[in-house]
């Protein structure tokens, strides 16, 4: 069997992997191999299909992992004003949707053309449609069996390029093959979890509710998020809800505030000055939908006439609006879950070129690693940033 050989395989036809190659390349014979159909699949169908590509305030502070120091150095080698200025050189219109994030005005095929159009231009190549069934380490890099085309082939590189993400949205492709590469070259991994991802409630609890949005602030003990809350047919979602999912575990309290802006209590004594004949539940169907208005009339007590509750009562009203507590019964899973928390522990990693310390010519990057972003372009930037640290390290052992 004839053997391609070359200087880099990057696995994973996605953000962090198209970002990667055109700098890789930049140190010799690259390749970018992908079991898909078609590269970029999960940008395509990001941020409504137009990406919400990266976030003007993206920082260490926004990420998770066990160790929180390892992404500072790719994040402030590779920014958000990096790729916004590689955007606009492809002449790629955006706006600012709400708290920094930035979406295309257009489609996010443009971003995947524009990440494809950089990969042809440093010279690399792509195989779609490729299954890897095998990959061993040698005295010079790494041997893969690769099935492309009908036919069985194999390569040989000096670098290895983990980018196949997680196992969020299988339908979308994902598995998790990256875990089991690191696991056959003895690179720990940090328990894997849905990330970004809807709360269940067993019983259809919020059925009667399904479709209502609202502002909320969602919080437990380790972070708060206010942003909107939906209320579905299973559970909850929404930002504010996919953003504490983050920092959630199964059978924790969560805590739903539904007046962030804590204005209610002045708005009901005023109208109780001028409407305090009608019933509490007409007068705070005024604040709220009225669907959740009833829903709340059924487990607290909300009968009588405004001018009947005095300031004592419409404050612990307030009260129970504001604390909540909401235990889920679980998550939507990977199924819907937008990220994968958990992966390639980064202990195992540098965090200036991503390269395994225990195993030279092997790269990180992306979200196969314990390093997970809040909702709102964060997870993009950490592809972007990661990706091009490992490629500079790659150009530079080439050079």
């Amino acid at each position: 069997m004839e053997k391609t050989i070359l200087d880099t395989v990057i696995l994973g036809a996605g953000a962090a992997g198209l970002m990667c190659a055109p700098y890789a390349a930049a140190g010799g014979k690259t390749l970018v191999l992908d079991h898909a159909k078609a590269a970029g699949e999960k940008i395509r169908i990001s941020g409504g299909g137009r990406c919400n590509f990266t976030n003007l305030y993206a920082s260490p502070e926004n990420y998770l992992s066990q160790n929180p120091h390892f992404c500072k150095s790719a994040l402030a080698r590779y920014t958000q004003w990096d790729f916004i200025e590689l955007v606009g050189h492809h002449g790629i219109a955006w706006h600012e949707k709400t708290l920094g994030q930035l979406f295309c005005d257009g489609s996010a095929k443009q971003i995947v053309a524009m990440l494809i159009a950089e990969l042809e231009q440093a010279g690399a190549q792509m195989w779609l449609q490729a299954s890897i069934t095998a990959v061993t380490r040698t005295s010079h890099g790494f041997d893969l069996c690769v099935h492309h085309n009908g036919a069985d082939k194999q390569i040989s590189c000096k670098n290895l390029v983990l980018a196949t993400g997680g196992k969020s949205i299988p339908k979308m492709g994902a598995t998790g093959f990256a875990y089991d590469i690191a696991q056959q070259f003895e690179l720990p991994l940090i328990e894997t979890r849905p990330g970004l991802v809807p709360f269940t409630f067993s019983e259809e609890r919020f059925k009667p509710l399904a479709g209502i949005a609202l502002p909320a602030r969602l919080s437990n003990k380790d972070a708060q998020f206010d942003e909107a809350l939906l209320f579905t047919h299973r559970g909850l979602s929404g930002p504010a809800v996919l953003q504490i999912s983050n920092y959630w575990r199964e059978g924790q309290e969560v805590n739903v505030n539904l007046i962030p802006d804590d204005t209610l209590f002045n708005a009901l004594r005023a109208q109780r000055q001028e409407a305090g004949r009608k019933a509490l539940t007409t007068e705070l169907a005024k604040h709220f939908p009225g669907r959740l208005v009833e829903y709340l009339a059924g487990i607290w007590d909300l009968s009588g006439r405004l001018a009947d509750q005095s300031d004592a009562a419409l404050e612990a009203l307030c009260q129970k609006l504001k604390h909540w507590p909401l235990t889920p019964s679980g998550s939507e899973g990977y199924r819907t879950a937008e990220v994968t928390l958990g992966g390639i522990d980064t202990n195992a990693l540098s965090s200036k070129t991503m390269e395994a310390k225990t195993c030279p010519g092997l790269f990180v990057i992306g979200e196969a690693m314990d390093v997970t972003g809040w909702l709102g372009g964060y997870n993009f930037q950490w592809a972007w940033s990661s990706a091009v640290a490992a490629g500079r390290a790659i150009a530079t052992k080439g050079s």
